[in-house]
């Protein structure tokens, strides 16, 4: 099939087809009985709220300031210390008085072996761009140089990005030769240098006399990783037989990491990337797909034809699940995309190691991972969302004890994978995906034979462990998991241990499904949900959860027993909440993601929170046409890294034709902390 003949949100790199059709209650309905309960959102849906609910907001108004508070005082390193700053449809970026930006480490930026120069008129081969930082910046972390010494350097480091997809049109000189128009084959070079643009980079960085960052030429340390290079199975799904392929007869080696979009720093060092829309990289013409196709949407054409590289090498060819006649899982590719969907671990302080999928925790469309503090001989606690609309939220406890001394991935290959469930009356719990869990088990026994929700998957059983991992999606339906509103990064509170997640938006919900538990339809602004684990406990396996804030229009209130926790003014109106961040002082940070009322909005921003008062100030606005994603400061909180992605207006440099996702670097003019 043609591109221009696909649905047109299928080249959007964010657009996930919903493929969850379980009927497990859904996180708004959940929602609309904790509201009638505790908590309300007033303003541009309020009044249609409260007619469909119920729900009396008469005495909920309030007077308050931008901050809305009502929850008492706050510490001083959460307290927010700068003017807001307005929204802004420019094409740069703003940020506070008493602050400067820069644009640094841009795509094409030479970090490695020859370090070629980007070259403006797309023209870069595709062994250039391998040693090139590569396209359309995402999820980063920054690791002190000594971290491995037991310092805390920030003059010097390395910082690790994420490079979630690509623009074709912008990547080659002339744009993208298209197969159906080159005799059903792409330059085998295009594709290698598609390919190479994605993973991610690793780059020495180092902060000069004058205080400006640059990078460290012929460090050791520099490193492209992308969506070719060899990576290692682990955990459970190591060496099950659904992913044998010809490159690996074993199941236990696969060919890069693709779609990385949020990550997460490990507390011994390292960087979990993770792999989001995975699914639209494959194609099979195939009728009959396996359910771990059919759970995830991959079906049909591929999003960017590599499998029809003309130089027909394997690297390409499998790109293409479907099997072959006379084939099999030796001989074709069939079982390729099994070996994706996996949050994967790096070194960076060893250049020459192999990156590891950690399949213990799950497989779906991993936004990131977020890990809860570690403790001397307490399990190692991680969460990941699931970005899609009516997917899941998990949890991941280790079997083995965090022991700092020794501390490595080899705890993420051993333990509990949960999934959420959101009570209405404000409980959570989580729920086990192990058949070794009898509650689980039982459900899985009573589902076989019978079609899973209305997927019409006809469920035969999990065949062990692994299975069940390698269908984390349908596992979580089985469970009786809450299906959320895309639910993308996640964060964990420093002071307090709350755990807080994005909600983004879903703008599938139609006017015609919306009723007393249904309340809001085309959810397009989104909202920002956290829980507290019971008895402090990170590997607990029930919670509480309540609404830290909803995105809106001006006017928008978050009411919390009966008083406005939240007022949004012009001073932090925002819509889909995307990236999220506490910094070492435990500050919240919150990106956006929106493509919904730009003439409200303006252009996608990042705003700054104090989670024991629910002040929000806007901090940071993008150029035209970009997501901000992606923050990270120096320890010493006085450097903070955003990222820039798919702008759309020739940033940073408007003498050249084509935008290029880069770095910012934030900082204050007094040298202060930043937000502060």
């Amino acid at each position: 099939m043609a591109k221009h003949d696909l649905d047109p949100n299928y080249l959007d790199p964010n657009y996930e087809p919903v493929v969850n059709f379980s009927d497990n209650t859904p996180f708004h309905e959940i929602l609309a009985a904790r509201m009638q309960r505790r908590t309300v959102m007033k303003g541009s849906v309020g009044a249609a709220l409260a007619s469909i609910m119920g729900v009396g907001l008469a005495g909920c108004g309030s007077d308050s300031s931008s901050s809305g508070t009502t929850t008492g005082g706050s510490s001083a390193s959460t307290d927010l210390g700068f003017k807001a700053i307005p929204v802004s449809s420019e094409n740069t970026v703003v940020v506070p008085e008493g602050y400067s930006s820069e644009a640094f480490l841009p795509w094409g930026t030479p970090i490695t072996g020859s370090y070629p120069d980007y070259r403006a008129d797309g023209t870069n081969t595709g062994a250039d761009q391998e040693q090139q930082v590569g396209m359309h910046h995402d999820g980063m972390h920054f690791f002190p140089i000594d971290l491995r010494s037991g310092g805390n350097s920030s003059d010097e480091g390395l910082l690790v990005m994420n490079h979630e997809y690509i623009d074709q049109r912008a990547l080659h000189a002339n744009g993208p030769t298209r197969a159906e128009d080159n005799n059903g084959v792409r330059p085998a070079d295009e594709v290698r240098k598609e390919i190479a643009a994605h993973g991610v980079s690793i780059v020495h960085i180092k902060k000069g006399s004058e205080g400006k960052w640059d990078v460290v030429f012929g460090s050791p340390y520099n490193r492209r990783i992308t969506g070719g290079t060899p990576m290692d199975i682990r955990g459970p799904v190591r060496g099950y037989s659904k992913l044998v392929t010809p490159y690996s007869l074993s199941a236990t080696e696969t060919r890069g990491t693709l779609n990385n979009c949020a990550m997460g720093p490990t507390p011994w060092g390292t960087y979990l990337t993770a792999e989001e829309n995975w699914h639209g990289y494959f194609a099979t013409s195939a009728e009959d797909r396996p359910r771990e196709y059919v759970r995830h949407g991959v079906n049909g054409s591929s999003r960017y034809d590599w499998e029809l590289a003309d130089s027909g090498l394997d690297q390409y060819v499998r790109f293409d699940v479907t099997p072959r006649d006379g084939g099999s899982a030796q001989t074709d590719y069939r079982n390729e995309a099994n070996t994706f969907g996996y949050m994967v671990e790096i070194d960076p302080f060893a250049p020459e190691s192999k990156p590891q999928k950690r399949t213990a925790l799950g497989r779906f469309g991993h936004e990131g991972v977020i890990f809860a503090p570690a403790k001397e001989g307490e399990p190692v606690v991680c969460y990941s969302g699931d970005d899609s609309r009516f997917e899941y939220i998990y949890k991941f406890v280790s079997a083995q004890p965090y022991q700092a001394a020794t501390a490595n991935g080899t705890l993420l290959e051993e333990g509990t994978l949960y999934v959420a469930r959101f009570n209405d009356d404000g409980t959570g719990d989580w729920l086990a995906l192990s058949l070794d869990d009898a509650e689980f088990a039982a459900k899985v026994a009573a589902a076989e034979g019978t079609e899973v929700g209305r997927s019409n998957i006809l469920f035969d059983g999990f065949e062990n462990q692994a299975d069940v991992i390698l269908n984390t999606r349908l596992a979580a339906d089985i469970a009786g998991a809450t299906p959320m509103d895309r639910p993308e990064w996640g964060a964990v509170d420093p002071n307090s241990s709350q755990v807080y997640f994005t909600l983004t938006n879903n703008s599938q919900r139609t006017e015609e499904q919306t009723n007393a538990a249904n309340p809001i339809a085309e959810n397009r602004t989104g909202h920002i949900i956290r829980w507290s684990e019971d008895g402090g406990d990170q590997a607990a396996t029930s919670f509480e959860w309540d609404i830290f804030v909803f995105g809106g229009e001006e006017g928008t209130e978050t009411v919390v027993d009966d008083e406005v926790v939240v007022s949004l003014t012009d001073d932090n109106i925002f819509s889909s909440p995307d990236g999220l961040w506490f910094d070492y002082n435990g500050r919240l940070w919150i990106q956006t993601d929106n493509g919904y009322k730009k003439e409200t909005f303006g252009n996608d921003m990042m705003l700054a929170a104090n989670p024991e008062t629910r002040e929000i100030r806007r901090f940071f606005v993008g150029p035209v046409g970009c997501e901000v994603t992606g923050v990270v400061t120096t320890p010493d909180s006085k450097t903070m890294f955003v990222n820039i992605q798919h702008p759309g207006g020739n940033w940073p440099n408007a003498s050249e034709d084509r935008p290029r996702s880069a770095t910012v670097v934030v900082t204050r003019d007094d040298s202060g902390v930043i937000g502060a």
